[in-house]
């Protein structure tokens, strides 16, 4: 029978525990030595969402600035800095299923959780129905740039029913797409992949673009638009709308992987 004391003195148990507390007190050292950042610092925004500039977002026009009062709501969201607007397009035509569109827009950085919070789940929870998710892509023009921007996005379809009531069903269609670390990512997979990529750069951060189109009046009721709708709305937003956000509120990447970024 062994005793306790002679099993702690056995030479493959003393050379395991040696090299487990080598390891333990090198590690910090090895990782630093290669570059890795394990934890991440914030990058401030250039400028806030919120002081986004209504007349770069034209022809649209902003007909309301909405603001999340229930202080739960927002660290539900896990961010303050968020941008949610109701927009109007005044090119489209009165009766069009995309005369007006409902914008989120919401910026994590530092060490976020893994990108929480997408309509498949936040929709779902409000009562609606998901009944499928499709991967959409589509090119825009880019100021400055000389060939077109890949821009892959998610279309989440939902059906809704009010509870007690005889109005018919409607369906509506949600889309939503991120950008992480300087990189466009048209799921909630691929940001996280990203996000997990990033070794050797001590800022990360993402922000997710939201958006829902819809029209009708209180007579009709709302409407929506088909995919084909949605997609042709959707590469008139986004080229419209991403380029302001690059110019004038996401960090410049480029300058935060040199180590760059002024600390906030």
């Amino acid at each position: 029978m062994t005793r306790p004391n002679q099993s702690l003195l056995n030479p493959a148990f003393v050379a395991c525990a040696v090299i487990l507390a080598l390891f333990a007190a090198t590690k910090t050292v090895v990782i630093h030595a290669l570059g890795v950042h394990l934890t991440k610092l914030p990058i401030p925004l250039k400028k806030p969402l919120e002081q986004l500039d209504a007349k770069k977002l034209e022809p649209y026009i902003v007909q309301k600035r909405v603001r999340i009062e229930n202080q739960d709501q927002v660290e539900s969201l896990g961010t303050e800095e968020y941008l949610n607007w109701i927009l109007e397009d005044p090119q489209a035509q009165s009766d069009s299923p995309t005369k007006c569109l409902s914008l989120f827009i919401t910026y994590y950085t530092g060490n976020p959780d893994m990108v929480p919070h997408v309509p498949d789940e936040c929709y779902v929870g409000s009562g609606n129905t998901k009944l499928r998710a499709d991967t959409l892509s589509t090119e825009i023009a880019w100021p400055g740039q000389e060939k077109p921007v890949p821009i892959s996005m998610q279309s989440v379809l939902f059906r809704h029913q009010e509870k007690n009531s005889l109005t018919p069903e409607t369906q509506f269609s949600v889309q939503y797409c991120f950008k992480a670390n300087g990189e466009f990512c048209g799921s909630r997979t691929e940001t996280r992949a990203v996000l997990g990529s990033n070794f050797f750069v001590k800022y990360s951060y993402f922000a997710k673009i939201e958006w829902k189109f819809y029209g009708g009046n209180d007579y009709t009721g709302p409407i929506y638009p088909n995919q084909e709708q949605v997609m042709l709305a959707s590469q008139k937003l986004l080229a419209i709308v991403l380029p302001v956000l690059e110019e004038d509120h996401w960090p410049d990447w480029d300058k935060a992987k040199r180590g760059e970024i002024i600390e906030p």
